[in-house]
């Protein structure tokens, strides 16, 4: 029998159009077209943890083989409407006991959910990628991380962080500017694994981000001018079209750990793997 998996949206309905003008999908939906694509056959369903349709109970949620929280701009360190309701959907996942798997804002979701704390981040938006992620000696033996060499860089766009994982939680990979990159919360019956960065987005999806966030990114002083972040976002479409152009890797300071898509998706694939036949 097929494993039938949930992907959580937490983008509101304005945030999804967004995306879909730049890119042809919301970030929900790019997560259930890659799943797709690493497990054909996967019987994938999605909802929004954010309201608007009817919720699903502990006992719907524990149907699942597992549950995705994807990425979106949602702010944890906020006290809003919205933060407040993927906060209380994440604690019925918690307590269904289903293994959860979360991306960027899906891992500070879980977080705050299980008591931890998020914050801006000091250094302004970790844009494009996150370079040096580094396995901490937990990671180094944990299968979330299975297959990733010592230190790696990962797609990322994010302006906010974990700050304070909770209780229960394990630390797994690190850089220099972001204190976690890669973590395992043990809450309640519930287990899941995240990670701050997105194995689950193609360079191209990056590159809409950037277009997307130019004005902050400027602003951040990451790029001089409008000019430059299109040069930069020029070259990581092209490396997507062609991941054997060393010549586009090099000068992007990139390797195949994020243009390779098979192992760019590699914490997606052991997750997959450890939830088989649950």
């Amino acid at each position: 029998m097929p494993s039938r998996v949930l992907v959580v949206a937490s983008e509101t309905e304005e945030e999804c159009n967004n995306r879909r003008r730049s890119t042809g999908a919301a970030s929900h939906e790019t997560y259930a077209g890659t799943l797709r694509d690493l497990r054909p056959g996967l019987i994938v369903e999605t909802i929004s943890c954010l309201g608007g349709a009817d919720p699903m109970s502990v006992r719907d949620l524990r149907g699942f083989n597992g549950i995705f929280l994807a990425g979106s701009p949602i702010q944890m360190h906020e006290d809003r409407a919205e933060t407040r309701a993927a906060a209380r959907f994440m604690t019925a996942v918690f307590e269904s006991g289903t293994p959860s798997f979360g991306s960027c804002a899906g891992l500070q979701i879980a977080t705050v959910a299980a008591g931890g704390r998020t914050v801006p981040r000091p250094r302004g938006t970790e844009a494009a990628v996150a370079r040096n992620i580094t396995k901490t000696r937990a990671g180094r033996s944990h299968p979330l991380l299975r297959g990733r060499p010592p230190a790696w860089t990962a797609p990322a766009m994010h302006s906010s962080m974990v700050k304070t994982l909770p209780h229960g939680a394990t630390r797994l990979a690190c850089n220099a500017d972001t204190p976690v990159e890669a973590a395992e919360i043990r809450h309640g019956d519930g287990v899941f694994w995240g990670v701050q960065y997105h194995p689950e987005l193609t360079l191209s999806e990056i590159a809409a981000s950037l277009r997307r966030q130019s004005a902050d990114l400027i602003g951040e002083g990451l790029a001089a001018d409008e000019a430059a972040l299109e040069d930069h976002a020029r070259r990581l479409e092209a490396l997507d079209r062609d991941p054997a152009r060393r010549d586009l890797a090099w000068q992007l300071g990139l390797d195949d750990q994020i243009a390779d898509p098979r192992l760019r998706r590699t914490e997606l694939c052991n997750f997959l793997d450890a939830i088989a036949g649950r």
